[in-house]
């Protein structure tokens, strides 16, 4: 499709998603991080509008070589009766170059997929060698993303665990793997927890990670995933400084009150600069609130594949 004919191309839900091949994510997700870790991210302040039913959040960002974008995100506490999650909005992308509006996509999609995008590639940088075993706690929108992107890119043994075992059974039903009795079942037998909830307390405790565990929590807007146990046992790894510095839902609310010096920033990690993992028995965290910088990487993505691809129609706008 010629975009500069047609305008700014559009993409529904399906159509953001099939625009999301896991290589090119990863890929773009790996290098919104390093450009984080380097301060080479322009990424202001989150701003939000506030109803008495909910909010709607404004998250613009740029991010060299993959560009210019801003997602509008409503957050309610309400799930819609088609099923979807309390987080719908779009996400625009822009030609850096001369500010035209260039895609406009859903940003429930490019939020779920991103968050599992980062999540592993900090999981990729992070977890010893040979650790397979994985569980994926949580069964909505998130830990649907989650698993998606584990079948796709991960060969491992997968395990879910969520307060309510039927859920689980039935997520995973088809699917072929397994689901545990419980939350504490699933952390037990695993070696890399990925924490996918909207828990407003800990699900997941101390005494059940195993020395050596990676632990990527992504949920917890509106709570602790883990206990302060978990993370005085650990090293602590995050997207940005503010994931400690500012307060919930822009900082983390498992790290409110931490030294700031206490966290490594993984896009240092993952350009070499800091070590990360440095043994085998170590127990590492990576606690995600979520970056602009990482909605542009997905929309770069979601817009080179569309035009590739032939997704969307175009509109003028």
């Amino acid at each position: 499709m010629d975009t500069a004919a047609s305008g700014a191309l559009v993409l529904d839900r399906d159509q953001t998603r099939a625009a999301l091949p896991p290589d090119a994510l990863l890929a773009a997700v790996r290098t919104a991080l390093v450009s984080i870790s380097r301060g080479e991210a322009s990424v202001p302040p989150r701003v939000a509008a506030r109803s008495e039913h909910g909010l709607l959040g404004a998250m613009p960002g740029y991010v060299p070589t993959l560009g210019l974008a801003a997602k509008l995100v409503t957050v309610f506490s309400a799930v819609t009766a088609e099923g979807h999650g309390a987080h719908r909005g779009i996400v625009a992308y822009f030609d850096e170059a001369n500010g035209r509006p260039l895609a406009v996509m859903d940003a429930e999609t490019i939020t779920a997929v991103r968050t599992a995008a980062t999540a592993t590639v900090a999981m990729r940088a992070l977890a010893r060698p040979g650790a397979t075993r994985i569980a994926v706690i949580g069964t909505g929108t998130q830990a649907r993303a989650q698993i998606d992107l584990i079948r796709a890119m991960e060969p491992a043994e997968l395990l879910v665990g969520a307060r309510d075992p039927g859920k689980a059974e039935r997520l995973v039903a088809g699917l072929g793997f397994g689901s545990a009795s419980g939350i504490e079942e699933a952390v037990r037998n695993a070696d890399i927890v990925f924490c996918c909830t909207s828990s407003k307390e800990p699900v997941v405790e101390r005494s059940w990670l195993a020395d050596g565990v990676h632990l990527s929590s992504v949920g917890g807007s509106d709570g602790p995933e883990f206990d302060a146990a978990t993370l005085r046992a650990s090293s602590l790894f995050v997207e940005w400084p503010g994931a400690v510095s500012e307060p919930p839902p822009a900082g983390a609310w498992e790290l409110q009150g931490s030294d700031p010096a206490d966290a490594c920033l993984i896009g240092s990690v993952l350009d070499g600069s800091h070590p990360g993992r440095r043994s085998a028995g170590e127990l590492t965290v990576f606690k995600s609130t979520g970056h602009a910088a990482l909605d542009v990487a997905a929309a770069s993505v979601a817009y080179q594949v569309a035009r590739e691809r032939g997704l969307g129609f175009g509109v003028d706008l």
